[in-house]
């Protein structure tokens, strides 16, 4: 089975801008597009391969799964990975995703998540986790003040540093991120704070979930830092790896993908050629289990491949 490439699914969202069609190339609407949804299998949406037509759920369930997804595929109704490029003009809530052992209380789904930052502006930023003696106390006098934000560490970004966000890790990202982010197959997001703005279309500000919130923080959750690559290793967790692999002008590279399980990869940088297949930057594409050895070269000076694969 030959590599697989996919149709993006685009979200408007309210702090959404155009650097999908500015830095990446995308044919994107005109309206303001926060989130491509690059795999995903969800009920209310789902990607097709651009060479079968064919939706993720259907591969996932099909009778050729194992050989599109491995053997050690996990045993789930859904193929369990959601990921998406995230394009922040403007910051987004604070907000934090429900851990596993919490979720069915509130009818939600547990969300660990990373994000590979593609592209920063000079101002760009994070606020990941809590300033040091910070508690639930003085949060929650914060919130009711309004001065949530100052509750939040916060953390300046530049194109290549990684964040892993584990489930109870209160965060928010900030204006001028352009980000690949690899996730669980959740939708469960709890916002604690939205910058008292108001939806343009609406008249009326978001939905907050305060309660929720304060339930599912995890308040030792203390100044966290961006994740320290180890080779070419970004991440390893409970529900996949991460590598980075780089690549300069006509250098080849080798992948061998075993029978256990696919290797996803997300052109992050420049242009890759795979066989009769170039790449551009912001492709996203499966190797297929069953498509064993791929021989990957740079059309550009410098290029560079995200992968995610099924956890070892």
């Amino acid at each position: 089975m030959d590599i697989l490439t996919f149709e993006s699914i685009y979200q408007e969202r309210i702090w959404g801008g155009q650097n999908l069609k500015t830095v990446l190339s995308r044919d994107i609407p005109s309206d303001p597009i926060g989130e491509s949804w690059e795999v995903c299998d969800r009920p209310e949406a789902q990607t097709r391969v651009k060479e079968t037509g064919t939706t993720l759920h259907e591969l996932w369930t099909g009778p050729d799964k194992a050989e599109v997804f491995g053997t050690d595929a996990p045993k789930t109704e859904r193929f369990p990975l959601l990921i998406k490029i995230l394009d922040a003009k403007e910051k987004l809530s604070l907000q934090v995703h429900p851990p596993a052992d919490l979720a069915p209380k509130f009818d939600g789904e547990p969300k660990t998540e990373c994000w590979y930052f593609l592209e920063t502006t000079d101002e760009a930023a994070i606020y990941v986790g809590l300033k040091k003696g910070v508690d639930r106390k003085a949060f929650e006098t914060a919130v009711e003040e309004k001065t949530v934000a100052d509750c939040f560490h916060k953390l300046p970004t530049k194109q290549g540093e990684f964040m892993f966000l584990p489930s109870g890790r209160v965060h928010a990202i900030g204006s001028g991120n352009l980000i690949l982010e690899v996730q669980q197959n959740s939708d469960t997001t709890f916002r604690v704070y939205d910058w008292d703005r108001v939806d343009a279309k609406t008249g009326k500000p978001r939905d907050l979930h305060v309660q929720e919130s304060l339930e599912c923080i995890d308040f030792d959750d203390i100044e966290p830092i961006f994740a320290q690559p180890h080779g070419n290793r970004l991440l390893r967790c409970a529900y996949f790896d991460m590598d980075r692999i780089p690549f300069y002008e006509k250098e080849h590279q080798e992948i061998e993908v075993k029978p256990t399980g696919l290797v996803y990869g997300f052109v992050s940088y420049g242009t890759l050629q795979i066989g009769e297949k170039q790449l551009p930057r912001g492709t996203s594409f499966f190797l297929p289990a069953s498509s064993g050895r791929h021989v990957i070269e740079s059309s550009e000076e410098y290029s560079e491949l995200i992968t995610a694969t099924w956890p070892s």
